[in-house]
């Protein structure tokens, strides 16, 4: 869990495929004019990623355009400019920063104990909680409700499960078991009542299989919503949901 670790192969080809996805569905918008004639038009869109590595390398080959207007607000605007913000840094692990879960299962077994009885509000040594994590990210959350644009953010799982419970209307309780599975753009489109989701699988299981990101699983099991609303404890998907902090 943790580290600053660069992308493994199968991370590279993702990255390249959310660049395409990226260009043709979240900075482009299709246009009918009044014969019913459709055309798709560029469309002012943001990119924020953490300051770690791995979300920098997965949106480098995310193309920078120039955008010519005559919107206000939109002179000399480059689209997915890239922002790292240190607000979408991974929840940091502190003393078992880097460490598998099996590791910290035998090295930190009262560590490893506690964690399992209360995610949302654990600590780990010299590290964070959720709850902290939550409050730093407090403000970010303001900030996109402000922001007129789609916002691409790439990020870590952690980080989105909080930003995805927010928007969602999840509670504290339930934002550390949100599954955000690996290789998938989620979005969401606010309306009245909360938020649209829609999920797009950029790269099947098989695919990563091939660059060996089925290790067992040694994280707890993860907890998501009943349709009567309640949390039911489920088994991971070993690839798609493998483990994080």
């Amino acid at each position: 869990i943790g580290g600053d670790a660069g992308l493994s192969e199968a991370g590279m080809e993702y990255a390249k495929r959310l660049a395409a996805y990226a260009t043709e569905h979240i900075g482009s918008e299709t246009v009918v004019d009044e014969e019913g004639n459709e055309t798709k038009k560029v469309r002012p869109a943001r990119l924020w990623t953490s300051t770690m590595r791995r979300t920098n390398e997965t949106a480098q080959f995310i193309e920078r355009t120039e955008i010519e207007t005559d919107e206000d607000g939109y002179g000399g605007w480059v689209n997915f400019r890239p922002t790292a913000r240190r607000n979408l840094d991974e929840l940091y692990a502190g003393t078992c920063d880097g460490m598998t879960y099996k590791e910290i299962e035998e090295h930190y077994p009262s560590e490893f104990k506690r964690r399992q009885a209360d995610k949302l509000a654990y600590r780990y040594p010299r590290g964070e909680s959720y709850m902290d994590v939550t409050l730093r990210l407090e403000p970010l959350a303001h900030e996109m409700e402000r922001t007129r644009e789609p916002v691409l953010i790439v990020g870590h799982q952690g980080i989105l499960r909080i930003l995805y419970a927010y928007f969602m209307g999840l509670t504290r309780e339930e934002a550390p078991y949100v599954s955000i599975p690996l290789n998938h753009v989620i979005q969401l489109t606010p309306n009245a009542y909360g938020c649209h989701e829609r999920r797009v699988c950029l790269m099947d299981k098989s695919e990563m299989l091939k660059d060996g990101q089925d290790e067992p699983v040694t994280s707890m099991p993860t907890l998501r919503m009943s349709v009567e609303g309640g949390l039911n404890e489920v088994d991971q998907d070993p690839v798609l949901n493998a483990p994080s902090c």
